[in-house]
């Protein structure tokens, strides 16, 4: 059977440092693990915000990337060998472009949904950004240093890249358009790209209309097998849409359609857009996202069968050729067990650099922070706002990582010095951040010490924070925690002064989810620009648990 999809699989990947650098001792989550352990997994295998997941097979490794908007380091590089568990490995992009846009919070903007190729010894991503274009990051080794950016297709609305180099070697690009900035959606394009992938070579032909019956189709990713051309693309919306299928046996089209997923009699809503990957024992699977609203884009993965050269994705129970996500099943056949592993939630501080789950709300500063090898902390500094702001929304120098599941508890050590006795203004803590906000800081005032719980309704319209609880504590130096638990994420926030007794502070707080994302946890240190310059926190660690 030929099967020829977006990376071809006969390269076989020399080993390198980078795979080297891979076969590290796993890290396993206290609080979502999908191997079961027994031969099986249970969706979702990523059970946080990787949005827009597209996935590539390279010898007995597979690789993933998924979208980042505004967060930075964007472009998360994450690493399996099984399809089921997964390490986060690397970033693609340091920094995003244009950098004076982008050193400031853009919520919402950024990179999109990204898709991945790995093509003549390179591994290359396509990324939109909706405001500029298309952009292609490549490298050779996926944990090194990936290239600067090359702007591929400039143009706003443009989303949704997929690089396909059909077997006589003419390159092209699909990509779909977001109505907020183009004008039109639910359309599906195809460009023409020169032999090297870095340029669009003409005007582009709409291959797919999707307004009458499947509105809001974006997202193409170009595959092909038996002589057909195909487009997996997402249709109906985020939350509430469905897997289409497009084929034809010519790339301009016609091309027939079929939906072949959606969410049946399932919980699992708006199950699409995501990757077609097989595995070295000829399987195929398909990986997807699933919209949790506060808790973001989870990730799920689902076996596929053909019929009729079309996919059938999950389980078909009517035998109509559409299925449904699957909650378990038995985990892919590559030829070996390989260990439990998910990506990394907790840190220690206790390396030269922060874990990569990490990642700042806008281009980061290397004076907002330091994590000098030895010393067994995280200093973020009491960075001044640029001025005078009624909130952190436009902060960005939030150091924040995906919520890592539906129920579990962070847990950080923080000790906070003002530094020249001047207080006014400087705060550091742990953060929920999301549209809505709220955290638990430590501060001085001229009584001492004080621990406030505030709380940030309607964050992105500029409203302000309201201190909603206040206590007093001896010494510079507390225990924070916070408890996220239930389908409404409500989050319960403690402190200690000892570390093992903790008692609740304030009130509730619903999270909500940021634009296009859901809702994050982790740390700041922030100043009023009014107030002489220092202050820090020393964050000794950082922990997720149950």
């Amino acid at each position: 059977m030929k099967y020829l999809i977006k990376v071809s699989t006969i390269f076989i990947f020399l080993i390198s440092r980078s795979v080297l650098g891979i076969a590290q001792q796993p890290v396993v989550s206290k609080v979502w693990v999908a191997d079961q352990g027994d031969g099986t997994y249970k969706n979702p295998i990523l059970n946080a915000d990787y949005s827009d997941p597209d996935v590539i097979r390279v010898g007995n490794d597979y690789y993933m990337t998924a979208s980042s908007f505004n967060c930075v380091p964007g472009l998360p590089i994450l690493h399996s060998k099984d399809l089921v568990n997964w390490t986060l490995v690397n970033h693609a992009l340091k920094k995003q472009l244009p950098e004076d846009i982008y050193n400031t919070p853009q919520h919402g903007k950024g990179v999109w949904a990204p898709s991945m190729i790995f093509h003549k010894g390179e591994y290359r991503i396509y990324y939109p950004d909706p405001d500029f274009g298309i952009y292609m990051v490549k490298t050779k080794d996926p944990l090194g240093d990936w290239e600067k950016p090359i702007m591929v297709l400039p143009g706003k609305g443009i989303i949704d890249p997929s690089s396909f180099w059909d077997e006589d070697g003419e390159a092209y690009l699909a990509v779909g358009w977001a109505a907020s900035r183009a004008g039109v959606n639910s359309l599906l394009t195809v460009y023409k790209m020169n032999d090297e992938g870095t340029e669009v070579m003409d005007e582009g032909t709409h291959v797919f209309d999707g307004h009458e019956g499947n509105h809001t189709v974006e997202g193409p990713k170009f595959y092909k097998r038996n002589g057909f051309y195909y487009l997996f693309a997402p249709a109906g919306g985020v939350a509430t849409g469905w897997q289409l299928i497009l084929r034809s046996k010519n790339i301009y089209g016609p091309y027939a359609q079929k939906i072949v997923m959606d969410q049946g009699k399932t919980t699992i809503n708006g199950p699409h857009q995501g990757a077609l990957v097989q595995t070295q024992k000829g399987e195929d699977w398909f990986l997807h996202f699933q919209d949790k609203g506060v808790y973001g884009r989870v990730v799920h993965l689902q076996p596929v069968k053909w019929k009729d050269n079309w996919p059938v994705i999950g389980t078909d129970l009517d035998g109509d050729g559409k299925g449904e996500p699957i909650y378990t099943h038995k985990k892919p056949d590559v030829g070996k067990i390989y260990p439990i592993a998910t990506p990394a939630e907790s840190d220690e501080f206790d390396a030269d650099k922060i874990e990569l789950q990490w990642q700042w709300h806008a281009n980061p500063k290397i004076q907002w922070s330091a994590l000098i090898k030895g010393t067994g902390y995280l200093r973020l500094f009491a960075y001044p706002f640029l001025k005078e702001e009624s909130n952190l929304w436009n902060s960005p120098n939030l150091l924040l990582q995906k919520f890592p599941s539906s129920d579990f508890s962070a847990t950080t050590k923080i000790k906070f010095s003002t530094e020249w006795d001047v207080w006014q203004g400087k705060k550091a803590g742990l953060l929920i951040m999301g549209n809505d906000y709220a955290y638990l800081s430590i501060a001085k005032d001229d009584k001492g010490y004080k621990l406030n719980q505030v709380v940030c309704k309607d964050a992105l319209n500029a409203a302000n924070e309201k201190i909603t609880a206040e206590v007093r504590i001896k010494v510079p130096t507390a225990f924070l925690k916070v408890k996220v638990s239930g389908p409404n994420a409500i989050c319960n926030f403690s402190y200690s002064e000892d570390g093992i007794n903790f008692k609740p502070i304030g009130t509730p707080f619903q999270a909500q989810p940021d634009k296009w994302i859901g809702a994050k946890i982790g740390l700041f240190c922030t100043s009023s620009n009014q107030v002489k310059t220092g202050g820090y926190a020393d964050v000794d660690w950082f922990r997720i648990d149950k």
